[in-house]
Formats: C-alpha cells, structure tokens, sequence
C-alpha cells in the first residue's frame, strides 16, 4: 500500500532534478519488484510506470513477458495498460509474440467490441510476419462484422497485415470492395483509404474499382473521402486513358463549388497530371491557383506554387501572367516558398523577359540575408541565361555586365562558375571582346578587393580577367597600367593557380607594350619598362607553388636576356610575342579521334620488343590471365587426340615474346630446374617440404612419354558427344549479333562452349539503367514494403 503509483512518479521526477538518474534508478528497481508479484493490480502499477519511462527513453525491454502477462488480463482496464505497454515496447522481431498469438485471437474475437478495439490497435503497431500469417483470417471475419466501429478499424489494420504478408492480398481484396459500398461512412472512407494506399505500386490492379470510385466521387459530400478518391483517380488515369475524358466534368465542377482548400488542390493537382491538353481546365486551374497566392496561409501558397509548376511543363503562358506573384514570393520569409519560386522564375523565362527576370533576381540578391539563398540566385542567374546554349541572351555585353555585378557578392563559394562563364562567353563571342576586356581591366584595378577571399570564392573571377586580358591585349586601352596592377603586392595573397595566370598575363602584357615601343622607337622606355619588370616579378619567384615558382622565373630569365640584346640594339619584340601570337580556341570533346593516324604508325605494335626469355616465370610476369594461351602454365596443345609436350616427354615447349613456341631441350629443362629449386632454397618466404623416402622424386623418375602409353579403341553404340537440347520457342541456329562498335555479341549457347572470358551483355552493351525489351518487370526496390502487392 505504500508503493509510488505513477502521480509519484511524476511528481518525484519533477522534485528530484538535481539528481534525476539516481531516482529514476531507484524507481526501476522498485518497478522490478512490483512486476514479479502475483498482484495483477501492481504488476500493472508497475507496467504503467515502466510506458512513461520508455517515453522518456528508457528501455524497457527487458519487462516484456510481464507485458503479455498484463496483456492477458480478464480485466479491461488491465488489458488496455498491456496493450499500450506493447505499442510503444514491442516492435516485429520481438520473440516473445509468438507467445501472445493466441491471446491476440481471443482479444480479437472477443464479443467486447472495446476488446477487439484494443487488439486491432495494439497489432496494427507490432505485427510480425508470423502474426500477419497467423490472425490474416481472423480480421477477414472482422471485416465483415456487424459492428461499424470494428469493421473500420479491421479493414485499417488489414493494410499493416498486408504489407506483412502480401498472400494475404488476393483472399482479401474481395471483402475490402465490399466496403467500398458499406452504408457507414466511416467504413466507406477506411476502405477508399487502404485502396489508395495499396494502389500507389500497382495501380493497374483497381481499374476494376472505377465505376464504384465514380458514383463515390459524385454523389458523397465527405471532403475527406473526395481527396482520397480523387487521389486514387490520379493514379488510376495513366493506366486507364479513357478515364480522363470522364473525369474533366465532375472534376471541375468540384473546382468551381468547394470552398475546401485542400479538396481544392487536389483536384487541381490531378486535372494538370490527368489531362494537361484539355486548355479550359487548365485555364480554370491557373484562375484559382492565382487565389491562392494570394491567400495569407503559408501551405496554401506553397501548394500553389507547387501547382503552377505543373502547369508551366506544358503551358507556361498561362503561368506568365503570375509574374509579379510570383517574383514577390521570392521575399517571403518561408524558405520552402522562395525555392519553389525561384524554380517558376527559371521556367518562365523567354527572350522578351529575361533582363526584367534577372534584374529582379539580382535585387534579391542584394537584399537577400541568407547567404545560402543568395549563393542559389546566383547558381539560378547563370543558369537560365546560359541554358540551351545562351538562346535567351540577346545582348552579351548586357550578359557580361551582370556577372561582373554578381562578383560584388562576398562570401560565395561560386566564384568559379561566374569565372567559368566569363571566359565562355567571351572566347566564343569574338564581338564581346572589346567589351569584355575593358570590364576585366576594372576587375583587375580592384584586385586587392579580391585578395582576402578563399579558394573557389570570389577571387576565382580574377584567373578569368587576368586570362581575357593576357590573351586578348590588344584591345587594353592603357597596358603599363594594367601590368602595375597585376603586381599589386596584395597578388600574393591570391590561391597559386590564380598567380600563375597572372605571371603568365604580365609576360603577354610585357611584350605587347615592347611591341608598340620598338613601333615609337622607344628604346629608353623599353628598357625601363624591362627594369620595372625584373623588379616586380621578382616577388613571385619565392613562392611555395612550384608552377608560380617555375613560371616567374622562366618570365625573369626571359626579361633578362631580353633586356641585354635590347641593349646591343636588336629588336626582339615581334620574337617574343610569337610565343603568344596564336588564338587559344575550345577543343571540341571528340577532336582526338578525328586525328588521323600517321603513315607507318602502328600503335599496336611494341615500342620496344623485350628479350625472348627461355622460359615463363608465373612469379615474375604477374597472374595467370584464363584465356591467355602465352601465359598459360600448361602446355598448348590442338585437340585432345593431339600430342601433349611437357608430360613426361624428352622435351617441353614454352612461350616467348613473340608468343611462338620454343622447343627446350632435356640439358635446358634440367638446368631450368635445378635454377628454380636454388632460388626456392634461398628464399625464406618459401615452404619446402620433405618426401617420404621410399617415393623417389618426382624429377628422378624416368622419363615417360605419352605417345607410349597404350591405347585401345572403344566401340560404342552411341555417340559421345551429346547435343545441347535446344530452347522452346527458340531457334537453333543462333547468329551473333552487332553491338555497340561493331563488337560481335555472342548468344547464351555459343558463350557456354566458349572458354573465353563471359561477357555480360547487359551491363557492357546496353545504356546504364536500360532493359533487353519493355516486357521485361520494372527494377522494384526490395526495401519497398509495397513492392509484392500484387493481386495478379
């Protein structure tokens, strides 16, 4: 009587914060002892102490068969404890339930309907395989009852039993679609409710269902029933087009006279998949979707958005006119809602209204807080301008211009991307040049700006001006300016890779300024502007990178012997802007294979031919490759009638370099021998073993050819060689087949009698995730728990 009760518990808990683990210790142990007696009262005292600790995360495992004890109770109260005891504790590979199989039938079939109540309950949250197999039958009986409240909960507990036990499925359906007509409605809404479920895998399998599913969705009122039909339809019409058409009516009368967001929606949603030719119903869809962008609840605009989304995949000028909505949902403080604008924003763009799209855009970037967002807008500008090879972009030099706006975004780790489209666009726009070069000059002027940024950041849009400006000189208005910039000290602080462009740039720079000097017959300035040089490139001579460390002393060496013939009254300008003097075009992917292969080169052929060797050493030329006749350990022989040299004749024969078969003679193979048994006994890695002492050694016995072993023909009725019975349906004759390139794809009988290595057809022939023919099962994830049901 002076046991805590689970009011104690709580309370004690509360009171004992400071030392909460050492209560709740002392707490189980207390529990342990309530569970043990023969008191139903305090084994379930204990049971309901032991649910509220497991909500805490503490185990309770280890009270599982008292659980069942509890479960088994006469009285209700009791048995309600124990059954929510197993919902929370007991999961399918609990062994203990096969102990309560029986107990769970008793429960189920109990004239109770409260006790049934409870054991479909309990069994929906821990059914097992075995508990699927077992009670299958028992909750066919309990769907037909007479008793609403359990024939709804029987048919809701039947779906966790048939992802279970699939078998169960085919006896099952039946009983399940004459619920669909039941005069209860909370019957009616559980049947249409396991249906959709279960048809989301295999929907062909409830074409049957569509007129019962058809009358529902006309004449029921339940909002709630109507999503589930309508969702059902909308997996039910890509296997039925003849649905569509019949469904456009009731459909869009539901659009029109629903107040009912949600029911809304998704009759929207499954008018768009189902029939996104019919243009007066996605017209009606885009007037009521622009209401909803409109509406001050979160999940409804994003549900919006998300429907707009459909529809712009087949008529995006009907999503055009919800430009400006759309836009502004870009400053909504719900992330989810910007996202899924920003992916409408990409797909209604067009030559007309690009700059509008990517001016906003480019506002939000500024304004934006987020840094994540704002580095997504920036990926989403270069996106839809370059997208289809820029066949938005009507103006490059507008297109230029914006991306040297976005290199005012710190912090990003998309630097290259912006780099990356800058040196596109302007290798292949030979117009843009001009423009492009004075706008990375300005970069350039502002490179310590950039200095203090990390790798693949912002600072990578500097390798790109500093590359367009070297390669490109001539349209630098003022050159001596643009190479001082280059050597601003701050250049050190740049990632290596962008260093070394910018040496190789001041050397294009350099001799492009001595070009237009020796032109001006400028000598003194020459040689000062080579001093200046000498000078400052000097700084990039230490460096810890090996290709900025290379590349600035290759440019002073150069400088200096430059500087010396120019002081001896030669011109060496032109000389060295040769190095520079061709353009540097894109290569195209598949250029090395339109090379055409010199005469008299083989390339098959060895560059150099290794000595023949006398014989093969296993250990020394790697593994034994099956199929390879040089390399294999054996003796080559022609056929099994043939003669077998090397098994006990005077003679053996092995490969050499050529792959030819050179004769040894019985000195040579005797020697091989005793040069092999010597470098075995110097090896320690080596196990040698002894023979016993009356078998002589195997390379003492005397010499036995095979041709003089005696052998006598056999007479025999039947042939030996017995033929492959050939496939039903299939033809004998087999031709090979061409695959890709012009390779020979052997049939299954030929690759059986071929020694060869197997060549899989599937994975080497065929394109990643392709199938042999479209009869074939689609790829089912075994992971799936919808994957076996199947009623066919």
């Amino acid at each position: 009587m002076f046991e805590k009760n689970l009011h104690d518990l709580v309370r004690g808990i509360r009171t004992n914060k400071n030392n909460e683990a050492k209560f709740i210790s002392s707490c189980i142990e207390e529990i342990r002892n309530e569970i043990k007696t023969d008191n139903m009262t305090l084994k379930c005292q204990g049971i309901t102490k032991l649910v509220y600790l497991q909500m805490l995360g503490y185990d309770m495992s280890w009270s599982n068969f008292n659980t069942i004890e509890v479960m088994s109770a006469t009285k209700f109260t009791f048995k309600r404890v124990g059954y929510l005891a197993a919902s929370q504790s007991f999961h399918e590979n609990t062994d203990l339930l096969m102990l309560a199989t029986n107990m769970i039938r008793k429960d189920l079939c109990s004239v109770n309907q409260y006790e049934s109540s409870l054991a479909l309950t309990g069994l929906s949250c821990f059914v097992s395989h075995e508990l699927a197999r077992d009670l299958s039958s028992d909750l066919m009986t309990l769907i037909s009852s007479s008793r609403p409240f359990i024939r709804k909960k029987a048919i809701l507990t039947m779906y966790k039993v048939l992802l279970k036990f699939p078998d169960a499925l085919r006896p099952a359906f039946p009983r399940i679609k004459e619920k669909l007509d039941d005069p209860d409605p909370g019957v009616q809404c559980a049947a249409v409710n396991v249906i959709c479920e279960l048809a989301r895998k295999n929907p062909k399998n409830y074409i049957s269902l569509a007129p019962v599913l058809f009358k529902m969705l006309t004449n029921s009122s339940n909002n709630w029933m109507l999503i589930k039909v309508i969702k059902l339809f909308g997996a039910l019409m890509p296997e039925e087009p003849r649905l569509c058409k019949k469904l456009v009516d009731p459909l869009t009368n539901i659009i029109h006279s629903t107040n009912a967001m949600s029911l809304l929606y998704e009759s929207i949603n499954t008018l768009i998949t189902g029939v996104p030719d019919h243009i007066p119903s996605i017209q009606l869809a885009a007037q009521k979707l622009n209401i909803m962008l409109d509406d001050s609840d979160q999940n409804l605009k994003y549900l919006g958005l998300l429907a707009l989304g459909q529809i712009l995949k087949h008529h995006p000028k009907y999503v055009s006119p919800l430009k400006e909505k759309i836009i502004k949902c870009l400053d909504d403080k719900d992330e989810s809602i910007r996202r899924r604008a920003l992916d409408l924003v990409v797909g209604m763009v067009s030559r007309k209204n690009l700059p509008d799209i990517v001016k906003k855009l480019v506002e939000h970037v500024d304004l934006s807080e987020n840094l994540a967002f704002k580095e997504e807008l920036l990926l989403k500008i270069i996106d839809i301008c370059s997208q289809s090879n820029y066949q938005y972009v009507t103006n490059f030099e507008w297109y230029i211009t914006v991306l040297v706006e976005l290199t005012k975004l710190e912090n990003t780790s998309h630097g290259r991307a912006l780099a990356n489209q800058m040196l596109d666009v302007t290798i292949r726009v030979k117009t843009l040049r001009t423009f492009a070069v004075r706008q990375m000059t300005i970069l350039i002027e502002n490179i310590d700006k950039f200095a203090k940024s990390e790798k693949n950041g912002i600072c990578e849009v500097i390798y790109a001006a500093g590359w367009i400006v070297g390669e490109f000189n001539e349209f630098v208005s003022d050159k001596e300016k643009v190479l001082r910039d280059l050597f601003s000290p701050k250049v050190l602080l740049l990632p290596p890779h962008i260093q070394a462009i910018l040496v190789q740039t001041s050397m294009k720079l350099y001799g492009s300024i001595l070009v237009d000097y020796e032109k001006l017959g400028a000598d003194e300035d020459s040689r000062v502007l080579g001093e200046m040089f000498v000078s400052k490139i000097a700084m990039f001579t230490d460096s810890s990178d090996l290709e900025v460390q290379e590349r600035s002393c290759c440019a002073l060496q150069l400088v200096k012997c430059l500087i010396k013939l120019q002081a001896k009254g030669a011109g060496v300008a032109h000389e060295l802007m040769d190095l520079f003097i061709e353009d540097l075009n894109p290569v195209a992917p598949k250029a090395q294979k339109k090379v055409p292969v010199p005469e008299g080169l083989d390339l098959d052929a060895w560059i150099y031919t290794p000595k023949p060797s006398k014989y093969s050493d296993d250990e020394d030329n790697g593994p034994i490759q099956f199929g390879d006749p040089a390399r294999s350990p054996l003796p080559q022989s022609s056929g099994y009638g043939g003669s077998m040299q090397g098994f006990g004749s005077d003679s053996m024969a092995y490969p050499t370099s050529t792959g030819k078969y050179q004769e040894l003679s019985q000195a040579e193979i005797q020697q091989a021998r005793e040069e092999r048994e010597t470098q075995h006994k110097s090896n320690p890695y080596y196990l040698q073993g002894s023979l016993p002492s009356n078998k002589v050694s195997s390379h003492k016995k005397p010499d036995v050819s095979v041709q003089d072993i005696p052998v006598s023909s056999l007479t025999l009725d039947v042939p030996l060689k017995i033929e492959k019975p050939s496939k039903k349906g299939k033809r004998k004759d087999k031709k090979k087949r061409k695959g890709k390139k012009g390779r020979a794809v052997v049939d299954e009988e030929e690759e059986e009698e071929d020694l060869g290595p197997v060549v899989d057809v599937m994975v080497a022939e065929m394109p990643e995730g392709a199938l042999e023919s479209d009869e074939e099962d689609k790829k089912v994830d075994p992971n799936d728990p919808h994957a076996a049901l199947n009623i066919d």
